[in-house]
């Protein structure tokens, strides 16, 4: 990929913004003396919570079916589907004591991230201990897992092989209709509640909560937006969204709040919004999240419940293994639930062994979709031809504003940013001048410029005609492997590598290619969006600052190239500036709204400008640019070329989008 000097540059440009972030709300936090003042607190983030997870969709009927059952030792096991909305069929299991005299605690019991989903043998194991110790256990199959495989028809996909995989790609398509995966997956949450808590055996008035992992996520992600839970014990999820930062882990896709942080909340703070009501924390002493954050994220909850006079309400325990949801976790968990239901703790008792998985399946041959539901990227796809059938012909003189808000762009205005005069290097055959533009505090664009003299390197000193080039992943790579490149160079080239690409692309594991779904690149992404902002925005701000030095500099007439992500970063630079001489955009998408059609996009996440779809598609930028816009070469949903047979809006080779 060629040199990357500036590779941690992104990532402590977020580590710090989210440490003086996160600073305020320590400062806020230890200023809480009373039990009014921890009032106060428990009920503004308990306010701000449900704004984060909506819109939730209108309740339908759930149409449950009981569609066999299992006899187990001490256990009954109902098989069960249900709607959670209109095309939307869940797949769950129901456990329920072998005896039964009167309505007993439920317990939903969200799974983690188990390709087999419910029938994993720890869910399992969990589940049963609870039916053993009297409760009524709903447990259930998430999106592209167990029965609910998204992708039936793609299993040899690499990109939707496995949950994770599968959810980020949910994840990034449901932003271009303008929603969160997180709230599709808490909505499925919400609608297993509304089944348990109609359950007979169940008293809905002792209703709890708890996962593992992923299991994890949602417990606290169905205790912040449902007040029906009485208890809630979440297992291997909760830590500092720093702690994950600091430590370059990436999360999945529902596990981004998005305006979590710029609401000015930490994921503790979810928790902490139905204080005092019973929470147990759970965790592992060798987890990937972090014990430190674990422990921190205790100490503030056991802040609240202090000054509430509840401290008998909070629990934490943490088991000597790593990630999962060990017995000890699980026994832990029921124990806390027992003492908190008024149910009687007698100590542990072993499950049965786990069942297969076929003997647990709730549809006939164990596929959601056979059975009759339409998978995600279908009801993504509808949104998004509602959404261009609903929206209103967009003005032209329109675009900008309304892609700067979209975007969040910060303000483009003062003094021309400062750049610094950088080592050259030698590209091939040629000396490159390199630049640093200091587009805002800790991020820098790296600006490379071929010179015939290598004295001309030390200055950044454009001529009145300049050609700017965005590349896809790298600038150095581009202009040393594109067959195009050649005549690039022979002008007064400026090739700009924003932050997270080229030499400011992170550093990543030998295994770990820049394009993977859950890499360093998509975690800026979903950094961006908890903190309200779009992390493509940013990069356009990047080009867009850097253009304001050149033009400074002496430049007056500039044409801006773009090739791939490039491509994108270009167009919107061009939209919100208007006054380049002509833009060329090469390997670039041809709609958004394409992107939804296609089960599988490749392109990386930081490409999918939330809620995009409700206001434009890529044809009214272009349409705004007129004659000025050259597209050469599209690629398709998995950046490929257009094969021959394929219908183009445009002929091949050089075209002039319609004015």
């Amino acid at each position: 990929m060629g040199m990357n000097s500036f590779a941690h540059m992104v990532q402590e440009y977020y580590v710090q913004r989210l440490r003086e972030r996160f600073g305020i709300r320590k400062e806020r936090l230890a200023s809480l003396r009373t039990r009014q003042d921890a009032e106060g607190y428990v009920a503004e983030v308990a306010a701000l919570a449900p704004g984060i997870f909506s819109p939730f969709p209108p309740r339908c009927p759930l149409n449950a079916q009981v569609t066999g059952r299992l006899e187990l030792d001490g256990v009954r096991v109902e098989k069960i589907t249900f709607v959670s909305r209109p095309g939307c069929l869940v797949t769950a299991n129901l456990y329920l004591p072998a005896k039964l005299e009167a309505p007993a605690p439920g317990v939903l019991v969200p799974c983690g991230h188990s390709a087999n989903g419910k029938a994993n043998s720890g869910y399992q194991a969990a589940c049963m201990r609870l039916a053993l110790h009297g409760f009524v256990a709903l447990i259930y199959d998430p999106f592209h897992q167990g029965e609910r495989d998204q992708y039936v028809h793609l299993r040899d996909q690499e990109a939707v092989a496995g949950p994770t995989t599968g959810h980020n790609m949910m994840g990034k398509q449901l932003e271009l209709v303008g929603e969160w995966f997180g709230t599709w997956r808490t909505w499925d949450g919400m609608r297993a509640a509304d089944l348990l808590g109609e359950r007979p055996e169940v008293d809905s008035s002792r209703l709890g909560i708890t996962g593992n992992s992923g299991g994890g996520t949602l417990t606290t992600w169905l205790w912040a937006c449902d007040d029906r839970f009485t208890m809630a014990a979440p297992s291997c999820f909760t830590t500092t969204i720093l702690a994950n930062l600091e430590n370059e882990l990436p999360a999945d896709a529902e596990q981004y709040p998005h305006g979590l942080i710029g609401a000015g909340l930490e994921r503790t703070d979810l928790l902490i919004g139905r204080a005092p009501k019973p929470l147990l924390v759970l965790g592992q002493e060798y987890d990937f999240f972090d014990r430190r954050g674990l422990r921190e994220a205790y100490e503030e909850l056991r802040h609240i419940y202090t000054l509430l006079g509840a401290e008998d309400s909070l629990g934490f325990f943490a088991d000597t293994k790593g990630h999962g949801f060990s017995a000890a976790n699980q026994i832990a968990m029921i124990e806390f639930f027992c003492r908190h239901s008024g149910m009687p703790w007698e100590g542990a008792i072993e499950p049965p062994d786990p069942r297969p998985d076929i003997d647990l399946l709730a549809t006939p041959e164990g596929s959601d979709i056979k059975a009759g539901a339409r998978s995600i990227h279908v009801h993504i796809h509808d949104r998004a031809i509602e959404l261009a059938a609903s929206r209103p012909a967009v003005k032209g003189e329109k675009l900008p504003a309304i892609f700067a808000k979209l975007a969040n762009l910060p303000a483009g205005g003062g003094a021309v940013p400062h750049h610094r005069v950088l080592r050259a290097v030698r590209l091939a055959d040629r000396v490159v001048g390199r630049y640093a533009i200091e587009t805002e505090p800790g991020i820098l664009a790296l600006v490379k410029h071929p010179v015939s003299d290598p004295n001309h390197a030390l200055v950044l000193e454009p001529g009145p005609e300049v050609t700017v080039y965005v590349p896809h992943l790298s600038s150095e790579e581009d202009l040393e492997q594109e067959p195009w490149a050649a005549e690039l160079l022979e002008r007064d080239l400026y090739a700009i590598d924003v932050r997270g690409l080229g030499e400011s692309m992170p550093n990543v594991h030998p295994d770990e290619r820049f394009m993977s779904y859950a890499g360093m690149d998509y975690m800026y992404h979903g950094t961006g969006l908890m903190l309200g902002e779009s992390y493509l925005g940013r990069r356009v701000h990047d080009l867009l600052q850097s253009v304001r030095v050149l033009r400074a500099a002496g430049a007056e007439q500039i044409h801006l190239y773009g090739r791939g992500q490039g491509s994108l970063i270009a167009l919107f630079a061009a939209v919100m500036s208007r006054d380049f001489a002509s833009v060329h955009l090469q390997h670039t998408p041809r709609s958004f709204l394409e992107w939804t059609e296609a089960p599988v996009v490749t392109w990386p996440a930081a490409n999918f400008p939330r809620g995009i779809l409700s206001v434009a598609d890529l044809a009214d930028f272009h349409h705004l640019l007129g004659e000025s816009l050259h597209l050469y070469e599209t690629w398709d949903a998995r950046m490929m070329a257009w094969s021959a047979g394929d219908a183009q809006p445009e002929p091949a080779g050089l075209t002039r989008a319609d004015a």
